[in-house]
């Protein structure tokens, strides 16, 4: 990538960390608007900065003494399981993270794929989706059985800011992401392709926290995963008529995708709330994404 493409891209980057969060709507537009460009153009809003060297640990949160921030331990990094070596591979089939706008392109900045680990993996009935990451920042992992029709593996730092600060949190959670993935399939004789659409939410919590729950507007929940200090949990989502407004001639949708608001809650292990953060909304970028008390 040249010069003034980075320096093209940091100037993007800023831009959103000064802008209002993006508009759900906007975005499950983009969703629908078919499964091959959906699968070119990535939700995540990730800097193409170039990133600090990777080093080979992992940073472990804990608790400190004094209450609030968090202190952190270098570690070296787990090794995957063969089974998790091949999800990485199948992830990144190009050997590392992509391009946002162009899953052909691989950015060597971000580190290969030898790199990543699997931090957790939330699985149910039709597959799975897994949190990925280095020690400088993660990509979330759809595996398809269409590998050419698989989520490309965009790079987000942790915080969203290089050369990513994993340990940089201020209470026992901290969500990372608000996602959208598809799960692409065929059915009948003629081989019709479908897809299943899934919210994803994931983030890090502190050794406190042993259960996380999601619940999104509407009731429906999930139990998110936790281990090693981070969490993920997903839920299957249908379609819904688009509001008025959105679009214009061709390129206005009658339906999106349901992208619904989020409430994510930690429970120590007695049953008690330790964190909890509400109004999680789709396109999540980290704490950035909170409200400001002027608006």
């Amino acid at each position: 990538m040249s010069v003034n493409e980075q320096r093209i891209a940091e100037e993007l980057r800023l831009i959103a960390d000064g802008a209002q969060p993006v508009d759900p709507a906007a975005y499950a537009t983009l969703a629908r608007a078919g499964a091959s460009r959906r699968r070119r153009l990535s939700w995540s809003l990730a800097g193409l900065a170039t990133a600090t060297a990777l080093v080979a640990g992992v940073l472990v949160v804990a608790p400190s003494r004094g209450g609030g921030d968090i202190a952190a331990q270098v570690a070296e990094l787990p090794r995957n399981t063969p089974e998790q070596m091949r999800l990485v591979r199948d992830c990144m089939p190009r050997g590392g993270p992509v391009h946002n706008m162009d899953p052909g392109l691989r950015v060597t900045e971000h580190g290969g794929r030898e790199d990543f680990r699997v931090l957790v993996e939330y699985r149910d009935q039709k597959g799975s989706t897994a949190l990925v990451g280095s020690t400088t920042g993660f990509v979330l992992c759809t595996p398809a059985e269409q590998k050419d029709m698989a989520q490309p593996p965009v790079f987000t730092y942790w915080g969203y800011r290089p050369p990513g600060n994993l340990s940089g949190l201020a209470g026992d959670l901290t969500v990372d992401a608000y996602d959208g993935h598809d799960h692409p399939y065929v059915v009948g004789p003629d081989r019709e392709q479908k897809n299943d659409n899934y919210l994803v939410i994931a983030g890090r919590v502190t050794p406190r926290v042993q259960r996380v729950e999601i619940v999104w507007k509407g009731g429906r929940r999930v139990d998110a995963r936790v281990a090693n200090g981070f969490f993920i949990g997903r839920m299957l989502t249908g379609l819904v008529p688009a509001p008025e407004g959105l679009g214009e001639g061709p390129l206005k949708p009658e339906q999106m995708v349901d992208t619904p608001s989020a409430t994510v809650t930690a429970y120590d292990q007695a049953g008690r709330v330790i964190g909890q953060e509400k109004n999680v909304h789709f396109s999540w970028r980290g704490p950035t994404s909170r409200p400001s008390s002027t608006t």
